[in-house]
């Protein structure tokens, strides 16, 4: 298999297990982190990042781009059997796929990682069923918690907004990090920087979830910078703007009346505040 036809293959596989983080985490925050399926969900969508990861630093050391636009993922929406046999399912069928990739690919490492990906995909599937299994004839025909619908609609609409600009942010991040893994730390530390985000995500997508609306992962423009410095800039340019949209969002009325949000608010602007002072720490060292 040539190198193009090897990046569009992986870049296939990048987009699906895209798909797998985002419907395990919108599933996760609509049940709530503190629940059993939350938490479980919670943990196949932190695998799920795992497989994107895997693949995104293949596809980038090949010299490729990883496509971010994430790729679909059927699934029954009525009721937690439903949905969880739909996993199930979505899961099983990535075994064969992933094998017969395996065996269509010489290099050893892209091979294990594939053939990984198979069985780790065998395990999801037998934890959704266990899930599954777990849940009463009651639990199981029950609808996904579908919230109260309180929030303000400007307020819900800027949340929203949050969500999509720092799951953008997030992305932005991991291809800095995979574009430029020769580099040494700073790509590496810039990893570390896009997992911070995933909570920072949550912030935003939880009260989405909790109000009964769905979490919107909007995808923007990704930034293909391929000099080390002008990818920096624009994260760190993201950073500062972030933070300086949090810091007016913590004065919001409507937010502040929200205990929870408050205090992980506080917790995000520290850490955007710290990832800001990094990177132009990094900046100085170009």
């Amino acid at each position: 298999m040539g190198k193009e036809a090897l990046i569009k293959m992986l870049n296939r596989d990048f987009r699906d297990e895209h798909a797998a983080v985002l419907r395990y985490l919108i599933h996760a925050y609509q049940e709530g982190e503190d629940t059993v399926m939350g938490a479980g969900l919670l943990s196949r969508s932190r695998e799920e990042m795992w497989h994107m990861h895997w693949l995104g630093m293949i596809i980038c050391r090949l010299g490729g781009e990883p496509d971010f636009k994430p790729g679909p993922y059927p699934f029954d929406p009525t009721n937690r059997e439903t949905i969880l046999q739909s996993y199930i399912e979505y899961e099983e069928k990535l075994i064969p796929h992933y094998n017969d990739e395996a065996d269509e690919v010489k290099d050893a490492h892209i091979k294990r990682v594939l053939q990984r990906e198979a069985w780790e995909s065998a395990i999801h599937a037998r934890r959704f069923q266990r899930l599954l299994d777990k849940l009463s004839q009651k639990d199981r025909k029950a609808a996904v918690p579908a919230g109260d619908h309180e929030l303000p609609e400007a307020f819900l609409k800027r949340l929203q907004k949050e969500l999509a600009s720092k799951y953008n942010e997030m992305l932005q991040h991991l291809r800095i990090s995979w574009t430029f893994q020769k580099q040494g730390l700073r790509g590496w530390s810039l990893m570390d920087q896009a997992m911070e985000k995933m909570k920072h995500l949550a912030l935003f997508a939880e009260e989405v979830a909790e109000d009964g609306a769905l979490p919107e992962f909007k995808l923007g423009k990704i930034d293909r910078s391929m000099a080390i410095g002008i990818a920096l800039e624009k994260a760190l340019d993201d950073v500062e703007k972030a933070f300086d949209r949090h810091s007016r969002l913590a004065k919001n009325k409507e937010f502040a009346s929200h205990g929870g949000l408050v205090m992980k608010m506080d917790l995000t602007l520290q850490q955007e505040a710290y990832q800001a002072a990094e990177m132009k720490e990094w900046l100085k060292r170009k």
